[in-house]
């Protein structure tokens, strides 16, 4: 600390010498470099911007008076457009009215066929209607319904062509008539300007266009053509232009009136600021990087030539290296004269302010430190080359790989994201540069570890921050087994049930069908088919049902004596009718399964019930199942065997797990999973146990261990 004092104490020493040597002279030569550098550089800013706003002042009307002359034509375009269109109806119901077609529709009774004749004349022409009118009456049109005593009027007052502005405040509408010779009818052709019409006009003119309807126009004063109304309606020339307030639009208006003069309409059209606004903002930034240029120039020369002429800053400087480099330990003393003493107290508080906001840094990194290993996602940050400079313990822990060997490496090489279609997403779907340009991004991935195991992951990135992204790491892979898991439950549940389902419903057409001449026998087989199938919905209900209540945790079971015999043999007879489809023959050792148990008898003869079915579904056609049992101790075993042909090896303790079924041997109906596994959880309810095995004679024997009833009866 004695020898850090002193090399801090030795540039102090030489300002001060400087200083008493020539104390007049050093104020004179500071406060000048103060003066010509940054006088230098303040005349050139001056000069420069003052250039700049008035270029800028200047380009503007420019560009607002080449934007009005663009509106005003683009309205008046539009406006030609539009009596174009007044034109072409006219033509079209010339050619209409000489149509021999026509003529003989409207002699024809009772004119069934004009609408239809007038449609497809209104489809080819790309007219909005298309009418026949006799006096103020439309004797048939195609298209919406319009006022036709109003346009009865307006052909009476303005001649075969036409312009109306409709009472109800509708789109203006453009039409024109012509007699069919000898009729007394006249074709009537209309063009709505709708927003269909404007939006097309729009794209020809390169504007945004608006047609408003005189009739019910009422000048608000909140909207921001009103004074362009004004203006145009007071114009003798009928046209107004002017800027809009807002996002630099520029609009003109027009009127629209009839043939008679009177005013109909307003026509406006609108163009966007954008491309004005691009064009001074252009001229704007050649201005600003010309002034930036030339005062890093002035400024550069008026620097050099202020260090010249104050020298003693350069000590100053070399302690101000030592605090950057971050030696805060010596104060800086005073010193004089004028700005040299102020900088050196500037410097001073500087260096104290350093320390201050360096321990507060070290503090809140350690906080970051704490809440970034406390979350439960992986988090990293990457540079502008994606190269990780920081990764979290749990990101280390996903990927397998200590953080020693993360950081420094390219984020692909690292995450190992799988490719797709033989290229990896890093390539042209990464979510970093995905959010460099927008709020967030994000991105599922499967990555593929060193061990060779596979994560289902989400990465979410944050848009860059002085060159580091930072990025969330979510493991999403015990989620994305589950919604498989759900996906395949919801899939064989809509299976199962729709089987029995269209099995009874076959069933009852075909009796509902026959019902009066088919015989007694194959009547009963259909009430039998649709039993079966009652009786399989019903299982597969109940044990949805007891699948609930086990997965919500409601474990009550009635405590009361039950004779196994008599619920096996409840249990046969609901399974009947599934044995009898599949020609199947159930033993029963009496004298085995007669124990007495504690337990729930609805519950028990679930059991019974599924290991049944479960033995019916794999036994081959044909074949007989076996139930029997014997007393061990204070426990009955019961066992239902079939000949089926069991399951693999190793395999024996899954199929008694939630949505497991037997692989390689399901049938086409493999059902939902769940009755051995409700099998398991309700005798396991009862204190008792459940197991699977071979026996000798090469049969599938589930065992189930129940405590037996105390003699006493307790």
């Amino acid at each position: 600390m004695r020898d850090l004092g002193v090399r801090l104490r030795e540039p102090i020493v030489d300002i001060h010498s400087a200083v008493n040597s020539d104390k007049s002279t050093s104020q004179a030569q500071v406060g000048l470099a103060s003066w010509l550098g940054g006088g230098s550089v303040f005349i050139v800013l001056l000069a420069v911007a003052a250039i700049a706003i008035t270029c800028g002042i200047l380009l503007n009307r420019l560009v607002q008076q080449q934007a009005l002359v663009r509106a005003q034509l683009a309205v008046a375009t539009a406006r030609e457009l539009l009596r174009r269109a007044g034109e072409d109806a006219l033509s079209d119901a010339r050619v209409l009215a000489e149509r021999p077609t026509l003529q003989r529709l409207l002699e024809s009774e009772p004119n069934s066929g004009l609408e239809p004749f007038l449609r497809r004349f209104s489809e080819t022409t790309g007219t909005d209607v298309t009418a026949l009118m006799r006096g103020d009456t439309a004797l048939a049109q195609s298209g919406p319904p319009m006022d036709w005593p109003e346009i009865a009027t307006a052909l009476q007052e303005q001649g075969e062509r036409f312009v109306i502005a409709p009472k109800d405040g509708g789109a203006l509408i453009w039409g024109a008539a012509a007699a069919v010779p000898g009729t007394g009818v006249r074709v009537v052709t209309l063009k709505l300007t709708d927003a269909a019409l404007l939006q097309k006009l729009g794209l020809q003119v390169g504007a945004k266009l608006r047609a408003v309807n005189f009739a019910t126009y009422h000048a608000p004063p909140d909207e921001d053509m009103t004074p362009l109304h004004t203006r145009a309606l007071a114009n003798p020339g009928g046209a107004a232009a002017g800027k809009l307030p807002g996002n630099n639009p520029f609009a003109a208006t027009m009127v629209l009136a009839a043939q008679t003069g009177e005013v109909v309409g307003l026509l406006d059209a609108r163009l966007s600021g954008a491309e004005f606004v691009a064009a001074t903002r252009s001229f704007d930034w050649i201005l600003s990087t010309t002034a930036i240029i030339v005062a890093a120039i002035a400024g550069l020369l008026g620097v050099l030539y202020g260090r010249w002429l104050a020298r003693p800053v350069v000590a100053l400087r070399q302690l101000a290296d030592r605090i950057g480099r971050g030696d805060f330990s010596t104060a800086l003393p005073a010193v004089a004269p004028l700005e040299v003493g102020a900088l050196a107290r500037s410097m001073d508080e500087m260096r104290r302010n350093l320390v201050e906001l360096t321990d507060a840094l070290r503090r809140r990194e350690a906080e970051a430190h704490t809440v970034l290993s406390g979350v439960i996602e992986g988090v990293y940050a990457v540079d502008h080359e994606r190269r990780i400079r920081y990764a979290n313990a749990q990101v280390a822990r996903l990927l397998g790989r200590p953080a020693g060997e993360i950081v420094g490496q390219f984020c692909g090489d690292v995450l190992r994201p799988q490719r797709v279609n033989g290229e990896r997403p890093c390539e042209r779907n990464c979510p970093i540069i995905a959010a460099r340009s927008s709020p967030q991004a994000s991105l599922r991935e499967m990555l593929c570890l060193s061990d060779g195991s596979t994560r289902s992951a989400i990465v979410l990135s944050a848009p860059p921050i002085q060159g580091v992204q930072v990025q969330i790491l979510r493991d999403e892979t015990d989620l994305e087994a589950a919604r498989r898991a759900r996906d395949s439950v919801l899939g064989n549940i809509s299976h199962e049930f729709r089987t029995p389902l269209a099995a009874q419903l076959a069933s009852i057409e075909l009796l509902r069908d026959g019902l009066s001449d088919m015989p007694p026998d194959a009547q009963r087989e259909l009430l039998a088919n649709v039993e079966r199938g009652v009786l399989r919905l019903m299982r597969l209900i109940d044990n949805l049902l007891e699948s609930v209540r086990i997965e919500a945790g409601q474990h009550s079971i009635r405590q009361q004596p039950v004779d196994l015999a008599e619920v096996i043999g409840d249990s046969r007879d609901l399974i009947a009718p599934l044995l009898r489809q599949r020609q199947l023959s159930l033993e029963l050792d009496q004298s085995g399964i007669g124990a007495i148990v504690r337990g729930d008898a609805q519950r028990l003869e679930q059991v019974f019930v599924n290991l049944i079915a479960n033995a019916a579904k794999f036994a081959p056609e044909g074949s007989t199942i076996r139930i029997g049992g014997q007393r061990r101790g204070s426990y009955a075993e019961v066992w239902v065997e079939d000949e089926g042909a069991g399951v693999q090896d190793g395999a024996a303790g899954a199929i008694f797990e939630r949505f497991q079924r037997g692989a390689d041997t399901e049938p086409d109906a493999p059902g939902l999973g769940l009755g051995l596994w409700i099998v398991k959880s309700i005798i396991e309810r009862h204190g008792g146990s459940v197991r699977m095995e071979r026996t000798p004679e090469h049969r599938t024997r589930f065992i189930l261990s129940l405590p037996q009833q105390a003699e006493d009866g307790a």
